[in-house]
């Protein structure tokens, strides 16, 4: 499993990371071998959240005596000081750690999420009192928009970014270049979600009948379209790229990245004549 640097620090994290959602209505035994087999394979980042049904409580105890072998990921909703530092100790207790390697403002959509973390009493208050105290190594946050990214990154020096950089999107939309420009310019760590989306489920799709549950998108489960997409998104100025939350995909991830390569121009133009008549998880 090949290793990037994470930020200015001398962590190293497995491009391919493991999505709490993952474990998130499994068995705890099934649960725990997810996670064995992940750090066999050489994975040490983790990404979890409490918006992810159970999966902090099944990875927590998954992750016993393991803890030390993972860069643990998690992440908070609230914007308010109160709120999240409530969130902030239950997701320490449920995941059984001390610490977290990196915690995230989750789901930065809006000015009005940004404003609202960032003001009196706000969430970022808990964060950076948190780090202080040696619960939190790192800070970040996790974006939807290239609005909001930016304006979170106009006000705190923040170790990374979790966002979006998907081939479809970025090539067909341009939704990720703003803030993969900045991060090229100012050298910011950027950790990737949605690498292997292909777009949405159709409508005529019942829930219930879609094969992959957790995927709020249709995912690309073709090993050699999954290897292409990953390497695109790779080639950006990405530390590590997180899989969709389903057993399945994540092997998938790890064969395609086996031969990890950056994209070539034919590569490239390959890829924008994917799904020309399919509408884009995201749009700008």
């Amino acid at each position: 499993m090949q290793q990037r640097t994470y930020g200015r620090t001398n962590e190293k994290l497995s491009v391919i990371g493991f999505a709490g959602i993952i474990v998130m209505n499994e068995t705890q035994a099934d649960a725990s071998r997810y996670v064995a087999e992940a750090i066999d394979e050489g994975v040490n980042y983790f990404d979890v959240a409490p918006s992810y049904g159970n999966a902090q409580e099944r990875l927590g105890p998954a992750l016993a005596g393991k803890r030390h072998q993972v860069f643990l990921a998690c992440k908070t909703e609230e914007r308010t000081r109160s709120k999240a530092n409530e969130a902030l100790e239950q997701s320490l207790k449920t995941l059984q750690t001390d610490h977290f390697d990196l915690y995230q403002l989750h789901g930065m959509t809006t000015m009005d999420d940004v404003e609202q973390a960032f003001g009196p009493q706000g969430a970022m208050e808990v964060l950076v009192q948190a780090q202080q105290e040696g619960k939190i190594r790192y800070l970040g946050f996790s974006a939807h928009s290239d609005m909001a990214a930016l304006a979170c990154l106009e006000r705190f020096p923040f170790d990374s970014v979790l966002f979006p950089l998907n081939w479809m999107t970025y090539l067909r939309e341009g939704f990720g270049k703003p803030l993969v420009e900045k991060a090229r310019h100012d050298q910011i760590t950027l950790l990737a979600l949605k690498a292997m989306a292909c777009c949405a489920w159709p409508e005529s799709l019942k829930k219930e009948d879609r094969p992959y549950s957790k995927c709020w998108y249709q995912p690309l489960d073709d090993l050699d379209r999954a290897a292409l997409a990953l390497r695109f998104t790779l080639s950006l100025p990405v530390t590590a790229a997180v899989t969709p939350g389903d057993i399945r995909l994540f092997r998938l991830a790890l064969q395609a990245v086996q031969q990890l390569q950056p994209v070539t121009d034919d590569d490239i133009r390959l890829l924008k004549s994917w799904q020309t008549d399919s509408q884009p998880i995201f749009r700008t």
